[in-house]
């Protein structure tokens, strides 16, 4: 996208794929309403995805080492370089993993900083066996969070212990979809879908070991007239499909490739319920509140969730869902059957879920962002 004259300058850095990294797409769009030019610095990742698909200028690092200590050295160190030499009037660093040479910069050119943590990053089960590795991320967090005058973060939860942590508390700005009723659903006849079953969907960019994938395939085992679709990628997927192989209930259980948001979005759509199932193994799990859960309300379908206390209150706020007590294929068994044969429930809970759409969406949550990046700007002497 050409730069315009004149206007801000704000440059997003992230390590994951650009594409599908929709929280830092929504904040661009978000930001770049404001008269701002957007510039998006990540990685480049195999055929993770089509850039031109993005509507700002995108800058991919090429990485030798892909993963690990290494990368993410290497990483920051071109993205300091990077950022040294590049016009900006604002940085925006999305996560810990990106906050240190923003944070450098920031000071030797005088430029504003806006920290988005996207999860409470040294908590994350990766590197809960890896002290080293936990340390020297807590190291950079301690060094460098209490002299930040603009965060945000992702709940109520992660936002408080920051203030127990460090004295700052973030502003919270949840993870709400965009508004999808304009996308039009696939219909269950094109995806082979039984009048008499009901179709499940379990997405997302992180299904990974701890999230109840397992549990939810044999919940399917144990149960009829269910389709289950799992859309999106993670390190349990080569495990599901080998369960799913293994029990013999490839019919049932179908699994899709990750794609652009409205896309997957059809598929939501068309669904009955939706599914997160994510285990209080550690803080960072037991903090969250899932992309995944704003895109089934926004879908208008009622949801099957853990019982973590960020995603409980949605739920138990508006009514459009059930909670199961532990994450086991006995407990998602047991909810799948009640909203099966009681389709009265089922609707009650769906209704609910379209009334919780019209509150929980991002044309009303990036009011905040506005509002944080208006103060941001303007106390940098921008005028907008």
């Amino acid at each position: 996208m050409p730069q315009i004259a004149n206007r801000p300058e704000v440059v997003f850095s992230v390590t994951n794929c650009i594409c599908f990294d929709q929280r830092v797409l929504k904040m661009a769009e978000t930001v770049s309403s404001l008269n701002c030019d957007v510039k998006i610095i990540g990685r480049k990742k195999g055929n993770c995805c089509n850039t031109d698909q993005v509507k700002f200028t995108t800058k991919r690092f090429r990485m030798i080492f892909k993963r690990g200590f290494l990368f993410y050295m290497f990483f920051n160190i071109r993205l300091f370089f990077y950022l040294l030499l590049t016009r900006s009037d604002l940085l925006v660093a999305n996560d810990l993993d990106t906050l240190l040479p923003n944070f450098l910069v920031s000071k030797l050119r005088r430029i504003p900083l806006v920290y988005d943590s996207h999860e409470y990053f040294t908590e994350v089960p990766e590197i809960q066996n890896r002290p080293i590795v936990k340390w020297v991320w807590k190291l950079i967090e301690k060094s460098i969070f209490p002299g930040l005058k603009y965060v945000m973060t992702v709940s109520d939860s992660i936002a408080d212990r920051y203030k127990i942590e460090y004295g700052l508390r973030p502003i919270t700005v949840r993870n709400c979809s965009r508004k999808s009723d304009n996308i039009i659903p696939v219909s269950k006849k094109e995806i082979g879908i039984p009048d008499d079953h009901l179709l499940l969907v379990f997405q997302g960019t992180g299904i990974n070991i701890s999230r109840g994938g397992e549990e939810l395939v044999d919940a399917i085992f144990r149960t009829e007239r269910f389709i289950l679709l799992i859309i999106g990628s993670g390190d349990a997927l080569p495990d599901l499909k080998s369960k799913v192989s293994e029990l013999n209930i490839g019919e049932r259980v179908r699994f899709i490739d990750r794609l652009p948001w409205d896309e997957v979005m059809r598929y939501t759509r068309a669904a009955d319920i939706g599914l997160s199932l994510d285990k209080n193994t550690n803080l960072n799990y037991q903090f969250s509140l899932p992309n995944k859960l704003f895109d089934y309300i926004g879908a208008g379908i009622p949801v099957i969730v853990s019982d973590l206390p960020e995603v409980k209150k949605i739920v138990t706020l508006y009514h459009c869902g059930i909670t199961i007590s532990e994450v086991s294929a006995e407990k998602i068994s047991e909810a799948l059957m009640e909203l099966l044969y009681r389709p009265d429930t089922l609707s009650f809970l769906k209704e609910n879920a379209k009334v919780a759409a019209k509150n929980l969406n991002w044309e009303i949550e990036s009011e905040i962002v506005k509002e944080l990046y208006k103060e941001v700007l303007r106390n940098n002497g921008t005028t907008l």
